[in-house]
């Protein structure tokens, strides 16, 4: 099936793994979170293909400074499509001078891979997109609130914080942290949703079940606060685990749940939109370094792009997979008050927001 050989070929080009000097490594639990965004696919476009043809045009100085930047998914997804952005960006705007060298699809490894490669020193990868929240386990507390259930009530709420001097502030953290990184910009691949494999309605019917979780603290109590039990399951298994029932449903955003073939063993999916999926580009201290002042500006005005390009083409991708998917016979029940699963989440928030509440509630006040 092709979910199984997807999986396969994409366990032999992440084999690798470099701890990070000084910092305590992941769970194998936390590496689930990130193989989530190793395994996104969507349907190649031909903006795509054209961003790729002008990045190509581009002559390198005789004097460039090549940067390696690690995405663990084609780029063909929304996050490749914005890395290629980002790449056609630096390199147009420094004339040839910087060029980013987008090794994509995961040959790097997964997220948590590269950032142990990227912490531990040595320069072998110098810029990568991640998921938000895998800045959790390195001490990241500010990045966490994002992935809060509930905490962005629309893309507009978290635009308006992806674009105000708090992030600025938040994707300074793993720099104020002596982490040995920095953030460049935010960007987003749109909310998460439960789909499952029996009929569902609305969140009672998500009581007594076996939900997926990889052991993410904020996850496993939501899915707690749903009635659910949350199921620790490899990423890598999900789609297994679905079709034998060892668990009744599961989490992602609408691509990455139609680009892993999920429909196929867990044909119903309801909108509730717990949380939205954002995402960051990091550099090293390392190779921030090697940059002078206008060239570290002109990765920071890239950046800048490439996020406007994000918010452009995100929420018009997803819609377009939405219809493919109500096309395909797949059911997608909407949530006409969400209400009830605020109020259910409100705990988890409580939980993990201490310490926090300050950041929390200017977030909450940007909507």
């Amino acid at each position: 099936m092709k979910r199984r050989l997807f999986s396969m070929l994409l366990a032999a080009t992440t084999a690798f793994s470099i701890t990070a000097c000084g910092l305590s490594a992941p769970s194998e639990d936390v590496l689930g979170q990130s193989r989530e965004n190793t395994e996104t696919t969507t349907e190649a476009t031909d903006s795509t293909q054209s961003t790729a043809d002008a990045t190509e045009a581009v002559t390198p100085a005789a004097d460039a400074i090549t940067l390696v930047m690690a995405e663990v998914n084609p780029l063909d997804t929304i996050v490749g499509m914005t890395d290629t952005k980002f790449k056609e960006e630096v390199e147009a705007r420094s004339n040839g001078s910087i060029i980013i060298d987008l090794q994509a699809g995961g040959v790097l490894g997964s997220e948590n891979d590269v950032l142990d490669t990227m912490l531990g020193g040595g320069g072998t990868i110098d810029i990568s997109r991640i998921s938000a929240f895998a800045l959790t386990s390195y001490g990241g507390q500010k990045s966490m609130l994002l992935s809060l259930p509930y905490i962005f009530t629309s893309r507009d709420h978290f635009w308006n914080f992806a674009t105000s001097d708090l992030a600025k502030e938040f994707l300074n953290e793993p720099y104020e942290n002596g982490t040995g990184i920095r953030g460049l910009f935010y960007g987003e691949e749109g909310f998460r949703h439960f789909f499952t494999s029996y009929e569902i309605n609305d969140i009672n019917d998500l009581a007594g079940k076996k939900l997926r979780v990889s052991n993410d603290p904020i996850m496993n109590g939501l899915v707690e606060s749903l009635g659910s039990s949350p199921t620790v399951v490899s990423f890598g298994e999900l789609y297994s685990a679905l079709q034998s029932g060892v668990v009744d449903g599961a989490e992602q955003p609408i691509a990455n749940y139609k680009s892993n073939a999920f429909p196929e063993v867990a044909p119903y999916m309801i909108l509730d939109g717990h949380t939205l999926g954002a995402i960051q580009v990091v550099i090293t201290d390392e190779a921030w370094n090697k940059l002078t002042p206008e060239q570290q500006q002109i990765l920071v005005e890239a950046g800048e792009a490439a996020s406007a390009y994000n918010r452009e083409i995100s929420e018009q991708k997803e819609n377009e997979v939405l219809e493919q998917l109500k096309a395909d016979g797949v059911t997608i029940i909407e949530v006409d008050d969400i209400t009830p699963w605020q109020e259910a989440v409100k705990p988890v928030i409580e939980e993990n927001i201490k310490g926090l509440e300050d950041y929390y509630q200017q977030i909450v006040d940007m909507k």
